[in-house]
């Protein structure tokens, strides 16, 4: 990968043999891998066995769980936060694997209406959950830096699957806790 990233320096009109760029190709290359580590990743994997039993059929929500993602369609950084919820049917998820599936699939090249229905597919498919919801919002560097350059836009997406989207109640429960205080 690092002789992909020579070959782009190259285009820009850089020199990547001069001093501060002798390395870039390899750091560049180091940090693209880490950055979609989700490729090496899978959910059985992720979870391993990460399933309570418990009685509890009360919404169970993580929220602000923080993400960082590639827009791929310009390679440029979203961030911003996750909001994930679910009705349990006799199993739980450990509470760190919402923040791992939520990592999982931000650290693929993604645009944030799929991140949004990966996160929510997922917790159900993991926890055969009543229903799921899922709200991201999130700031894309290729809206702020290049093109319309807007620094104070924000992107919202929801996924409401089984009750979430059947039951407005359900819904309107769960966007009223996640709502800023």
């Amino acid at each position: 990968m690092h002789h992909h990233f020579k070959g782009v320096l190259e285009a820009l009109g850089e020199y990547p043999d001069r001093e501060g760029l002798l390395d870039t190709p390899q750091r560049a290359a180091k940090a693209m891998r880490y950055l979609c580590r989700g490729y090496q990743q899978n959910l059985d994997t992720l979870v391993n066995g990460a399933l309570f039993s418990a009685a509890s059929d009360e919404m169970i929500i993580v929220r602000d769980i923080e993400l960082y993602s590639l827009c791929e369609h310009h390679l440029l950084p979203f961030i911003g936060k996750a909001h994930v919820a679910y009705i349990p049917t006799g199993k739980v998820l450990g509470l760190s694997k919402v923040a791992r599936i939520v990592d999982m699939y931000a650290r693929r090249l993604q645009i944030q209406e799929n991140l949004t229905q990966q996160i929510a597919e997922a917790v159900r498919d993991v926890t055969g959950a009543a229903g799921v919801g899922v709200v991201i919002e999130a700031q894309h560097m290729c809206m702020m830096m290049r093109g319309v350059e807007k620094q104070n836009s924000q992107m919202m997406t929801s996924v409401m699957l089984g009750s979430f989207r059947s039951s407005s109640t359900v819904r309107q429960e769960f966007l009223q806790l996640i709502r800023r205080s």
